[in-house]
């Protein structure tokens, strides 16, 4: 399933949201110039990416990293694998991230969207921490601000491509349903790759997405109530 748009408006306009959309495209543009520098994606993705063996032993392991090891928890948020990977990722985060930053406030989004980050990447280390393979790319956080969604706008209704073999019917799918079965799909592909060795950070999104449901108690602004609004 294709989320398009739903039906949510937003009071404020979604600043935080934007700028993260932005600088994520922009280092994706970035990528994409170092060939004619010389260079590899390929070793770029080594020096700012998170990979589970540094963090886990403090050992930084050829080639040198660009930051600290412990700063790649939050440069691998900003780096992709190619266009699917950062079209699908921008996607998920401007149709659910503006209302729950409507709801949180910009600086309560900004640290939400960052812890989710690092206890997605938490999730994946634990289970792997081992690997070499750089994790990398914002599904970890995107998938904090979809748990988020799920609790705070349950009943809203997403425009949804229903992606089947023959044809692809657009309809309106509620918020609970989409995100539901997008989470137990990872929660499926996560225990079906325990101890393997994948290309996608299966038990990254389980874990982003857990945290965005414990999270967002702490980080969400209560709505105002009506006797409030109308003030009586």
């Amino acid at each position: 399933m294709i989320p398009l748009h739903d039906d949510n408006p937003t009071r404020r306009f979604p600043l935080v949201t934007l700028a993260l959309i932005a600088l994520n495209v922009a280092v994706f543009v970035f990528q994409l110039t170092l060939p004619r520098h010389g260079l590899t994606v390929e070793g770029f993705f080594l020096r700012a990416g998170l990979v589970p063996y540094e963090i886990v032993n403090r050992v930084d392991v050829p080639p040198d990293g660009l930051v600290p090891i412990w700063a790649t928890v939050f440069t691998s948020m900003f780096i992709h694998g190619g266009w699917l990977h950062i079209i699908f990722n921008m996607l998920y985060l401007w149709i659910f991230g503006n209302n729950v930053e409507d709801r949180m406030g910009r600086a309560r989004f900004v640290a939400f969207y960052l812890l989710c980050g690092v206890a997605a990447a938490a999730a994946q280390v634990v289970v792997r921490p081992d690997a070499l393979v750089p994790m990398i790319g914002a599904s970890g956080a995107v998938s904090g601000v979809l748990g988020a969604y799920i609790l705070l706008f349950p009943r809203a209704q997403v425009l949804t491509v229903i992606t089947l073999v023959v044809f692809f019917p657009v309809v309106m799918v509620p918020a609970w349903v989409l995100l539901l079965a997008w989470f137990a799909l990872n929660l499926l592909q996560a225990a079906t790759t325990i101890g393997a060795e994948t290309g996608v950070a299966y038990f990254a999104h389980v874990g982003g997405f857990a945290a965005g449901l414990v999270l967002v108690w702490l980080f969400a602004r209560r709505r105002p109530s009506l006797r409030r609004r109308v003030g009586w």
